[in-house]
């Protein structure tokens, strides 16, 4: 079992309290208590920090404190702006207590701050990018993530995503300069099961251990394969081992440059 030190990247262990609010999880369970995603439950009471993704205030802010935040695998920091506002916003890995952070469209290229990917250079590294103009960050947000501007043309912008598929998104969209801070989050080894079951990860049981009224890899006597060509989900799906999943007609397919590469990761792959 291992863990990541952050006793030197932390300022503080305490949450700023106007930002935070309790409430209930639905651990996986839709508005009827039904289980719609499997795996969840239990775990250690959490705090929710009120995070901004949007950075809708156009002034600068300094960077009061650098923060853990359990319900997220990259640091937060409070932000203090000019007009004396405070909000929680996702950090870089290079960015100190102290620094400034600026969003606007005509800002330096400079990590932690914020401008439209129309003023990224390319071959830049970003993080929490907008996928409409105005609608918040939503790609990019994990621990040690990085997005790469590979191309701009005609309004759009091409970005490798880290699962190595490039899309395009408008040039007008916002994004944070750098990488995702806690770039060790993934060396961390959970080591045994009560481990788990801290975090709300219930067991998994494999399809090939259950009965063949439970799963399509069930029943067998022993040790069988699963007997199938194709590796198939609960509910028949296929699923894993490099099979493409995405809905054949979903609305952003016209985005999609080049699909993600499946199947075993090799060096040069990664």
């Amino acid at each position: 079992m291992t863990t990541v030190s952050f006793k030197e990247k932390l300022s503080t262990s305490e949450p700023y309290k106007p930002l935070t609010t309790g409430g209930k999880r639905f651990m996986g369970r839709n508005s009827a208590g039904r289980i719609t995603v499997r795996h969840k439950g239990g775990g250690h009471k959490r705090l929710f920090r009120d995070v901004d993704f949007s950075y809708n205030k156009h002034i600068p802010a300094r960077v009061e404190t650098i923060e853990y935040d359990p319900n997220r695998s990259g640091f937060i920091g409070l932000l203090l702006y000019a007009d004396g506002e405070r909000r929680y916003a996702l950090l870089p890995k290079s960015v100190k207590v102290g620094d400034t952070i600026e969003t606007g469209e005509s800002v330096s290229a400079r990590p932690g701050n914020r401008l439209q990917l129309k003023n990224v250079p390319i071959g830049g590294f970003v993080y929490n990018v907008e996928l409409k103009p105005g609608n918040g960050g939503k790609l990019g947000r994990a621990a040690g993530t990085h997005i790469e501007v590979v191309a701009r043309d005609q309004g759009y912008v091409d970005l490798k995503m880290p699962s190595s598929e490039i899309r395009k998104v408008l040039e007008t969209c916002f994004a944070t300069l750098g990488e995702v801070s806690n770039d060790e989050h993934h060396l961390t080894v959970i080591g045994k099961a009560g481990r788990s079951r801290w975090m709300g990860i219930r067991p998994t049981v494999r399809g090939t251990a259950m009965n063949p009224v439970d799963h399509p890899h069930g029943g067998g006597e022993g040790r069988q394969g699963r007997g199938l060509r194709r590796a198939k989900t609960a509910w028949g799906k296929p699923s894993g081992k490099g099979q493409k999943t995405r809905t054949p007609k979903k609305y952003s397919n016209y985005l999609i440059v080049s699909r993600r590469k499946v199947g075993k990761r090799t060096r040069g792959n990664k």
